[in-house]
């Protein structure tokens, strides 16, 4: 009889920068070995990955939590108030799932400053069996880097009501004492970003590994299946991206032969901080008054500002001519507004800049293609990643947002933000940022994240 397989399930949510890197490393791990079935667990708006994951023999479980959350469902954590990893865990039960990979993609959040001590008072036994743990056993170290919210009430619940263990990890669920005789191992933590970018201190725990980024195919992000079909395949079938689109995309393809400056946002305007889609143009239209760039702006499915867009160039009817349904020119041409998709990866070598919210998804494209970045960030890691762009050098000083979303939608306040604006992309393009990015991204071309961590995977679960 044959003999059933273990299952390898992979949990990604959030947008595309959450989600693309878990299914890169799902549809290599299931290439690479045959001990498991593999499957990712995701959002049903990313279904379209689900034929490619097929291809490479991974299930693709949908739920039907939004991947966008506005600013007010979101607490300090990054996590629904209402519960997204619900609909997750009604699906693992049925799994049974004996082992959970955890793969990062972004850095993990530190536990709280008063955490350690509420930690001691609450549970001063536990608290001493993680600080004495030998080495390669589950720590305090574990704990403090990114296990802390599984002893939050949350969890414990969920522990104790669904999966009939102690509410609490590493304690006995009659008598609440840590299990002395029983000590896991620390578990495997894997970071898809580059060392090249993140430094890894002293202080972390011993099994942490940053593997480089990982990145999801290009074949695999393009929306329009014709633009996919000629942009990342030669004449003999293989895959090899090339500069040309369809025919449907012609606008697209002649604006970034001479290098626009991209503006994208992502899913900032779904989560409400674009409040003033209106205003936001008028500052890009000053920005343009008053220099010589030419915009690219990614409107990322955000309807009031595609409304917007849509609007302004409907009174400017000349614009329209010969523009297709997902391109709409302003300004003259100078400013070509992308009601579409095309994958970062393939965009980004073909600008001269990047202007971006500090996802990390975004971050990483644009580290990778060698691109300056200009960042301003609105809420949790990308903060982090706009500091850290800064740092490395390939980015001037982050934006506040309101340089580029203004409280206030006066004359003035949209000139000042045109201002501030036009200082940071001058910056950006600067000799000394351009050489700077493309040093980093010749480095960063030297890794190949996703082999790395399955390497550090299969070595974790000994199928080499």
């Amino acid at each position: 009889m044959e003999r059933r397989k273990l299952k390898a399930v992979f949990m990604a949510f959030g947008t595309k920068g959450d989600v693309y890197p878990l299914a890169a490393i799902a549809a290599a791990f299931a290439c690479d070995q045959n001990q498991y079935d593999v499957m990712l667990i995701t959002h049903s708006a990313h279904e379209s990955l689900s034929i490619h994951l097929a291809q490479k023999h991974v299930q693709f479980w949908p739920v039907s939590s939004p991947p966008v959350l506005s600013a007010d469902q979101t607490d300090t954590e990054g996590l629904s108030n209402s519960g997204r990893m619900e609909p997750c865990r009604k699906l693992l039960c049925p799994l049974h799932c004996g082992c959970s990979l955890c793969c990062s993609i972004q850095a993990l959040n530190d536990a709280p400053s008063t955490f350690e001590r509420q930690f001691q008072l609450e549970l001063p036994l536990l608290y001493r069996y993680l600080i004495d743990a030998p080495s390669g056993k589950v720590c305090w170290k574990d704990v403090i880097h990114w296990m802390w919210p599984l002893f939050t009430e949350n969890w414990g619940s969920w522990r104790n009501d669904v999966l009939h263990l102690s509410p609490c990890p590493f304690t006995d669920p009659v008598t609440g004492i840590p299990t002395w005789h029983d000590r896991p191992q620390s578990s495997l933590v894997m970071y898809g970003f580059s060392k090249e970018v993140v430094e890894c201190p002293a202080y972390w725990p011993s099994k942490v590994r940053v593997c480089g980024f990982w990145f999801l195919p290009i074949e695999w992000q393009f929306t329009c299946k014709k633009c996919r079909d000629i942009s990342v395949h030669d004449s003999s079938g293989h895959p090899y991206p090339k500069d040309d689109l369809c025919a449907s995309h012609l606008e697209l393809q002649n604006f970034i032969k001479t290098a626009p400056i991209f503006i994208g946002l992502s899913s900032i305007g779904s989560m409400g901080f674009l409040k003033d889609p209106y205003a936001f143009i008028c500052i890009l239209q000053t920005v343009l008054s008053t220099t010589n760039y030419r915009f690219i702006l990614f409107t990322a499915g955000y309807e009031p500002l595609e409304s917007i867009v849509r609007s302004i160039s409907t009174e400017a009817s000349f614009e329209l001519k010969n523009c297709s349904d997902d391109c709409v020119p302003l300004c003259n041409g100078r400013l070509l507004c992308f009601f579409g998709s095309v994958p970062y990866g393939w965009l980004f070598p073909k600008c001269a800049a990047v202007i971006h919210h500090g996802g990390s998804g975004t971050t990483a494209a644009a580290l990778r293609a060698g691109t300056p970045q200009v960042v301003c960030p609105f809420m949790l890691d990308q903060f982090y990643w706009a500091e850290r762009m800064h740092w490395l050098g390939v980015s001037p000083e982050p934006l506040s947002r309101n340089h580029l979303l203004p409280d206030k939608k006066d004359d003035t306040s949209i000139h000042e933000a045109a201002r501030l604006l036009s200082m940071a992309i001058h910056d950006a393009l600067s000799p000394t940022v351009k050489a700077r990015a493309a040093e980093v991204a010749e480095r960063i071309l030297l890794e190949d994240g996703v082999a790395e961590a399955i390497k550090h995977m299969k070595e974790e679960l000994g199928l080499n």
